[in-house]
């Protein structure tokens, strides 16, 4: 919208950069350009105002398949005026000479024309294209069937238009079917999920088996291990006893053959003790065989006073010793 200003019946019009203005005084045309700036009287003037910008028109419509489905088709088409006279010529972009507003809506005409020409094509292609197919490549068709249908549109550079680009962002059928058709896919997404599950869950039992054999494996060499471990002990056992019975075997003989050596030793000692004995006493019997009795009384009296206890004190009464003189004077 065109910015206008009024001093004392004057108005002042300055136009954007993007806009084109268009200024004609008692029918001839004053005043023609993008971005103009300049006064004018209000009663005499007749003023348009077309945008030259690049705008974007967004559309929705309904179209029906090769199997009669109903899609929704969301696009999007690019253009601008390229011929701003031809188009203040075959639309109405005059503006109120006060406010600077449009007095009808140009855009909504072009947007109605574009719109009507794009659905035209779009439901040309679509008639002739079944559901699954124009779900999987209709957007790349209706793209390109409806950019090539307003490029050949007769009508739009007769207006003035240029079309900038065509977009269609997307082709969407009904809920219910969206809906079934989803169904496959996400049984099919929920298989591959549970195929996984079931695969990992394979890998983990098969880990679980190595595992357990593992040690299964471990434990069996471990016992085996010990059995020889056992026997290898069993035969040290019995070799350190069969080795101690011939230490014990080696030192008994040789203990019993020390103990014979005794022996005969004590015995022919004993013996040669014996014969010496026997010799000093046949000697001393032979000593004393020449003797006198009194002398042989004597010695005995002497030994066997060698051999009696000691004596602290003796008392011989009277009787006694009266006895004794008597004897030894009848020995005499």
């Amino acid at each position: 919208m065109a910015d206008i200003t009024r001093r004392l019946g004057w108005r002042h019009l300055r136009g954007a950069p993007t806009a084109h203005i268009r200024h004609h005084r008692s029918g001839t045309l004053v005043h023609d350009g993008p971005g103009l700036s300049f006064w004018f009287r209000s009663l005499t003037a007749a003023l348009s105002e077309v945008p030259v910008d690049d705008r974007e028109l967004a559309m929705t419509f309904h179209a029906r398949t090769a199997d009669f489905q109903d899609v929704a088709v969301q696009a999007t088409v690019t253009y601008r005026v390229s011929d701003p006279a031809v188009a203040a010529a075959r639309l109405d972009f005059s503006i109120d000479p006060d406010t600077g507003a449009w007095r009808g809506a140009p855009l909504e005409q072009l947007g109605t024309l574009l719109t009507e020409t794009a659905q035209q094509h779009a439901l040309d292609v679509l008639a002739r294209t079944p559901l699954a197919a124009a779900l999987v490549d209709g957007v790349t068709s209706v793209r390109e069937r409806v950019a090539a249908g307003l490029a050949a549109e007769p009508r739009l550079p007769a207006t003035g238009i240029e079309i900038v680009a065509v977009r269609v962002v997307a082709l969407r059928p009904e809920p219910e079917v969206e809906r079934a058709l989803r169904t496959p896919a996400r049984e099919q997404i929920q298989q591959e999920a549970d195929r996984a599950t079931y695969e990992r869950r394979a890998v983990a039992v098969e880990r679980e088996r190595t595992i357990a054999e593992n040690e299964l494996a471990s434990k069996i060499e471990l016992a085996r291990r010990e059995e020889q471990l056992v026997d290898q002990r069993g035969t040290n056992a019995r070799r350190e006893a069969e080795e101690n019975a011939a230490a014990d075997k080696v030192r008994a003989e040789a203990e019993a053959t020390r103990t014979v050596r005794l022996a005969r030793a004590e015995a022919e000692a004993a013996r040669e003790v014996g014969e010496a004995r026997a010799e000093a006493q046949a000697a001393w019997l032979r000593v004393h065989a020449d003797v006198d009795v009194t002398t042989l009384h004597a010695l005995t009296g002497t030994r066997l006073a060698e051999n009696l206890p000691r004596i602290d004190s003796l008392t011989v009464s009277p009787d006694v010793l009266t006895g004794l003189l008597a004897k030894l004077g009848a020995s005499q």
